[in-house]
């Protein structure tokens, strides 16, 4: 009974975790649509519901900590709630990272040059990629798919040299647009960050299956 008990808790975790995260993705895209369209009122959006995923991350919290006080995991079980702790932090933190960008969309101020800038939108889709890719590998206990989604932020890392040496050609051709080159700069670093966490995310996964965690042996 008590092992029915756990299994039905720790799939609601997984359920809480899984909204998490697609709230989390959606705040990534309409984060990068505001930039895109220059949507001041998207950006705002964005913003605003960085609240909602802050709330999230402290009822994923309780919940985690009430299966640890009152189940008493041990071994496995223990690993995969210990996971989702870390987890949760990491998705609050690629959220932040989303209504950050907002931020700086809603600061942006004259001349939209968003298409000189071509790499940022591939980082969006790989950051967003990573993030959910992340998600399915702890659901599914997919070791693999999330050695995977760590290589991809090699990926992620290379488009945003990319990005910086686009915005050294804008600052040479043009130095007048230096402040929305470093606003460009700013967006493609907090996108590099998601996939920063999402790697972290990855990690922590491959823990939860193993015991190791970046090959060192924890529990």
């Amino acid at each position: 009974m008590a092992r029915h008990t756990f299994d039905n808790e720790l799939q609601e975790l997984k359920v809480e975790l899984v909204k998490m995260a697609g709230m989390v993705e959606g705040q990534i895209g309409e984060s990068m649509t505001a930039f895109k369209t220059k949507n001041d009122n998207l950006a705002k959006e964005v913003i605003d519901k960085d609240r909602m995923i802050d709330d999230m991350e402290k009822s994923i919290e309780r919940r985690c900590l009430s299966l640890i006080l009152k189940q008493q995991p041990v071994a496995k079980d223990l690993r995969t709630v210990s996971t989702a702790l870390k987890m949760v932090t990491d998705l609050e933190r690629i959220g932040d990272h989303a209504a950050d960008i907002a931020d700086v969309v809603l600061s942006m101020q004259g001349e939209h040059i968003y298409e000189i800038v071509q790499h940022i939108p591939a980082m969006a889709e790989v950051s967003s990629d990573m993030v959910h890719n992340s998600i399915v590998a702890f659901v599914t206990e997919d070791i693999t798919l999330a050695k995977a989604t760590i290589a991809a932020d090699d990926k992620l890392d290379d488009l945003y040299c990319k990005v910086k040496d686009e915005v050294v050609d804008i600052l040479k051709s043009d130095p007048e647009k230096s402040d929305v080159s470093v606003n460009f700069l700013v967006i493609a670093k907090y996108f590099e960050r998601i996939g920063d966490h999402a790697e972290n995310i990855c990690d922590w996964i491959e823990f939860s299956e193993t015991g190791e965690y970046k090959h060192q042996r924890i529990l």
